[in-house]
């Protein structure tokens, strides 16, 4: 079986599709060992923590070191558990047979146009068994997953399931339900969609929106991403990342700068319950946007950190107050 064999510390590159630009991502020990404890119990991983700490980007880069195929779902309030295995476009086919309606017979067309043209397969889909999915991908015409850093599905799937939170509540149960047993059905097929001998790895994020089942959370493994809570770490972690990012775009001494008002800021928001809290988001947020307007220059980078730092870290009404009367 495969499992993560790297060591604490190493980055993995991820380019940003359709731009010049890439994150990275900067593995953890608790990290390698919590995606290593899934693989082998056979468990979804469920990654709790705040927004923007890297909870999402730990599936994409798991599948890149592994060399992985990577399937992302960003579940939303209208997701439903079958959106993960399949989706039925009723108002399409039902839209070809009105358009087919002035044609001879037409009155019965919706009854012969064929439930497979309509049928998309979802995440699970594709990682229980690709070669299925793809013929029937092929028979509604709609394109196969597209892999940017050329994860293999010969070797196994990484599924990402995002913000599990925000979806239906039958969502969760859903899920594991088609994990337990292995299998699904499907519209209009007499055998069900089972998972096949690849080995496969599901990543499911919760940003604490909604309240999961209990039953749910027992099933999966738990890791918990959180910021640490002393600030001179919090500062370490971020020009760690920062380094990882932008490699030699700053100097030390501005990622130094940067970690610093993050860390300051996110200091008095906790203490004043300013939400959300800036964090590792925010961090790179700061720097991505000063190096778009002053490249390497780094005078021009000092002169616009607190410029845009206020538009980045101030989000709540009385944080936005604090700058602005701070700037008077």
């Amino acid at each position: 079986m495969t499992f993560l064999s790297i060591n604490p510390g190493h980055t993995t590159k991820l380019p940003l599709p359709g731009t010049t630009h890439q994150a990275a991502h900067v593995f953890e020990k608790r990290q390698i060992d919590a995606i290593n404890a899934a693989l082998g119990a056979r468990r979804p991983l469920l990654v709790r923590g705040e927004p923007g700490i890297g909870k999402s980007q730990l599936a994409r880069a798991a599948a890149k070191v592994l060399g992985w195929a990577y399937l992302p779902f960003v579940a939303d309030a209208r997701t439903e558990s079958r959106d993960l295995l399949w989706h039925f476009d009723a108002v399409a086919r039902l839209a070809d047979a009105q358009a087919q309606q002035g044609e001879p017979d037409g009155e019965n067309k919706e009854q012969t146009l064929p439930i497979g043209k309509y049928l998309t397969p979802g995440v699970l889909w594709w990682a229980f068994n690709w070669q299925d999915a793809k013929d029937q991908a092929e028979k509604a015409t709609v394109p196969i997953p597209s892999q940017h850093d050329q994860g293999s599905n010969d070797k196994g799937c990484v599924v990402l399931i995002d913000e599990i939170d925000k979806a239906d509540s039958d969502v969760p149960n859903g899920l594991l339900e088609a994990l337990g047993i292995g299998q699904f059905p499907v519209r209009d097929r007499n055998e069900p969609v089972r998972i096949g001998d690849k080995p496969l790895l599901v990543v499911i994020t919760t940003n604490e929106e909604r309240t999961l089942p209990d039953a749910f959370i027992r099933r999966c493994l738990v890791l918990h991403l959180a910021l640490s809570t002393d600030e001179q770490e919090a500062k370490r972690h971020f020009m760690t990342v920062g380094k990882a990012h932008f490699g030699d775009a700053f100097a030390d001494e501005m990622l130094q700068q940067a970690a610093e008002l993050v860390a300051e800021e996110r200091s008095k928001a906790a203490q004043r319950h300013w939400r959300p809290l800036p964090g590792q988001a925010e961090y790179l947020d700061l720097l991505r946007s000063i190096e778009a307007q002053a490249g390497k220059d780094r005078d021009r980078q000092q002169s616009l950190l607190e410029t845009v730092a206020e538009y980045i870290l101030a989000k709540d009404p009385a944080a936005a107050r604090r700058w602005s009367e701070s700037q008077k």
